[in-house]
């Protein structure tokens, strides 16, 4: 069973480790890429046209909201800039095209103009991130003089921290080392041997430190139960000018889409959370409707040959449908084309197997293909699933796994999906042993953590990807 840190990293290697948000760099990057995007669709109508048409600005307003905010692309190699670029753009602009002709809107576009604004994007964006990371020590300067960090408590977060500050060359903020009381000899122990940072003193000494050296920044790490000693740090400090950060021991558990936010001037650290808030729950949910509409409107005559063969194939209803848990746990019917000669939807639901005598002819080949779940893209316009997600499952299995696999329930904070991150990474079909399900799982959550519409995006191409060729776990 893959470990969740391999997970999380799988999708963090391919969007990038961002900076700190109140860095210029951080902000420049999250805006060039989209950008240039825009403007240089400008550029070209402009200069093809003689003007700029509406329908480019509704466009433009559509691409941005995508594309916003780029990727962290500067601190990494330049080749895998270069691939990131050109794989991004290829990705966005092939669903872009996928859309258009779905919904007939290829002629409102003058193909020079696309034929151009195709290959000379991400010409633009490379030459631009290129331009910025060799401007960044420039960039840097702006941000004013070299600041300097300590940490109060030697454990995994502030480790964390001292390790990205060490780490990125993007940065102004060095850190000059930690404050703890236990010993050092207790500390190898508990950190593996692997301190790499010098400890300044004991939690007692920071004050002190802070006024006789230039310390701008204190980070404090200490354990939640720590509570006393943490307000009374934090009172000594206030005879300071440093600046000071709590980070919470939030590595005792899963954090989904962790915000940090205000309750009447009360600071709150969010520990879950849907992603799918605003303006992404917005972009989310437009995306669905205007997906699955052309997808049904394409695939219409398809459905009609599918509902034939059903009726034909045994005794039944054409529609499967199956009471499963939707967002925040409530009950919703899931439609499937009938594939069985039962409709199991009670306390207990046996999982299709691989030998499975249950199954028709007929529905064997709709499985294979996955065509008994195209009546699901009915359930996306009426707004009880989305296009992307974790996989609803029967009640009679939620209820049992909700159980045995902590956080399980926390995948039910978003609308489940007609395919999923678990999915395209090897999870279709049966899980038939507890491993394979906790892996799903793991999955589901680091999809909640790294959402992005790319990365929905890429989640459709690789699922098309993998119904073109023969799945193992598909029956």
């Amino acid at each position: 069973m893959p470990h969740r840190s391999n997970v999380s990293n799988q999708i963090r290697k391919t969007s990038g480790i961002a900076l700190s948000r109140d860095n210029i760099l951080f902000i420049l990057e999250s805006l060039i890429e989209p950008l240039i995007v825009v403007l240089s669709l400008w550029g070209i109508a402009i200069w093809v046209d003689g003007e700029l048409m509406p329908m480019y600005l509704i466009l433009s307003v559509i691409v941005f909201s995508v594309s916003f905010p780029g990727n962290t692309k500067i601190n990494i190699p330049p080749w895998k800039i270069i691939r990131n670029i050109l794989v991004s753009w290829l990705i966005l602009a092939s669903m872009l095209l996928l859309i258009a002709v779905a919904t007939k809107h290829t002629g409102f576009f003058d193909r020079e103009i696309v034929r151009i604004w195709l290959w000379m994007t991400p010409l633009c964006q490379i030459i631009a991130i290129f331009v910025l990371r060799a401007s960044a020590p420039f960039i840097l300067q702006m941000q004013g003089p070299k600041r300097y960090a300590i940490i109060a408590g030697l454990n995994k977060q502030g480790v964390s921290i001292a390790t990205s500050l060490k780490e990125s060359e993007y940065n102004n903020t060095e850190c000059l080392g930690f404050f703890d009381d236990r010993s050092a000899d207790r500390l190898n122990v508990e950190l593996d041997n692997d301190i790499q940072y010098p400890i300044l003193g004991k939690i007692t000494d920071i004050v002190q430190y802070v006024q006789q050296h230039q310390v701008d920044i204190v980070y404090i790490a200490l354990p939640m139960e720590n509570r006393p000693r943490i307000v009374k740090l934090l009172d000594e400090l206030k005879d300071t000018t440093a600046s000071i950060y709590f980070l919470p021991d939030i590595f005792l558990t899963d954090l989904i889409q962790s915000k940090v936010g205000q309750i009447d001037g009360t600071p709150v650290i969010t520990l879950y959370e849907t992603p799918f808030a605003g303006i992404d729950g917005l972009l989310k949910r437009v995306f669905d409707l205007l997906f699955s509409a052309a997808v049904l409107i394409l695939i219409f005559p398809i459905l009609l040959v599918i509902c034939l063969g059903v009726k034909m194939s045994s005794p039944g209803p054409i529609i499967f449908k199956q009471r499963r848990y939707g967002l925040d746990g409530k009950q919703i019917l899931v439609y499937k084309f009938r594939t069985m000669t039962v409709a199991d939807d009670g306390a207990v639901v046996v999982q299709a197997t691989k030998q499975d005598q249950r199954i028709t002819a007929f529905g064997r080949l709709l499985r294979k293909t996955s065509l008994d779940e195209l009546p699901q893209f009915i359930n996306v316009l009426q707004g009880c699933m989305s296009v992307v997600g974790p996989r609803p499952h029967a009640v009679a299995h939620n209820e049992t796994y909700r159980k045995i696999i902590k956080g399980y329930m926390v995948r039910h904070k978003v609308r489940p999906g007609i395919t999923g991150w678990a999915q395209v990474n090897g999870f279709r079909g049966e899980t038939d042993t507890l491993d394979k399900m906790q892996s799903r799982i793991e999955y589901d959550m680091d999809y909640l953590r790294n959402w992005s519409a790319k990365l929905d995006i890429y989640i459709v191409i690789k699922t098309i990807a993998m119904l073109l060729r023969k799945e193992k776990n598909a029956y």
